[in-house]
């Protein structure tokens, strides 16, 4: 679930003396030079997404709280977007980046999957990234280094309806510096406001020294057995579910 603030937290608010935090769908656009700051606490929950949607259409990369960390999102199919989540980031193009749907029913059209519905349905939506070998209707300016794809479905509600709206996957990351901790707060990825479209402060994310682990990545790319590729947030429940409910083999 997503936490509302009444407040955004210090740092974050002082970027608002130059450009005030304002509901979903007012009409006054902020400096081009700067991101649009919109608050969950504040704002409606359909209009924010429409708003934020609308910015990705436009081939922008948005910051927003998903169920583990704080996140920056792209159209996965569009070239362009993606290669600005890319350079924003830092990232090395080698590193793939996951996408995110707002169904599991949603998986097979950019996935092959090899598990079960109630599988899915059993790991998802929550903080578990699934991978599956990608199918041709994937951008393939998105991870064109490998055949695989990591899969999310978030537990949290903003996040799927936004997705809903965009008509496609988002490319999902953590809204960091390669290399850096993956942010709890929307103050903590600061030096990267400017390069947005929009910053959603969706409050602290998060109490637990889990919470920073974000998402666990398990392959899943070959039928009966599971490869752990991050441990994450969720291991030992992810876990549970393959070798105990379903019995996968770990293969190392």
């Amino acid at each position: 679930m997503y936490s509302l603030v009444t407040r955004l937290p210090a740092p974050l608010s002082r970027l608002v003396t130059r450009a005030s935090v304002r509901r979903a769908g007012d009409v006054c656009p902020l400096p081009e030079s700067m991101p649009e700051l919109l608050s969950l606490a504040e704002g409606d929950r359909e209009q924010l997404a429409a708003s934020v949607a609308a910015h990705l259409r436009r081939g922008g990369v948005a910051a927003l709280p998903t169920d583990t960390v704080y996140g920056l999102a792209a159209l996965a199919q569009d070239a362009g977007a993606v290669a600005r989540l890319y350079t924003i980031k830092r990232r090395c193009e080698l590193k793939p980046i996951a996408i995110c749907v707002s169904r599991p029913e949603e998986i097979g059209r950019w996935a092959h999957v090899t598990a079960p519905e109630a599988l899915l349905h059993d790991l998802l939506p929550g903080p578990v990234t699934l991978v599956f070998r990608r199918t041709p209707a994937l951008n393939g300016e998105l991870n064109p280094h490998t055949e695989l794809v990591g899969v999310r479905v978030p537990d949290h509600p903003f996040l799927l309806d936004l997705v809903s709206r965009c008509g496609g996957p988002l490319a999902l990351t953590s809204a960091n510096l390669s290399g850096r901790p993956s942010p709890l707060r929307a103050d903590e990825f600061s030096e990267l406001h400017s390069q947005l479209a929009c910053v959603v402060d969706g409050g602290t994310l998060g109490d637990s020294p889990l919470a920073r682990l974000g998402s666990t990545v398990v392959d899943l790319s070959q039928a009966g057995t599971f490869h752990i590729v991050r441990a994450g947030s969720a291991e030992w429940a992810t876990r549970r579910v393959l070798e105990d409910r379903y019995g996968w083999k770990e293969r190392l």
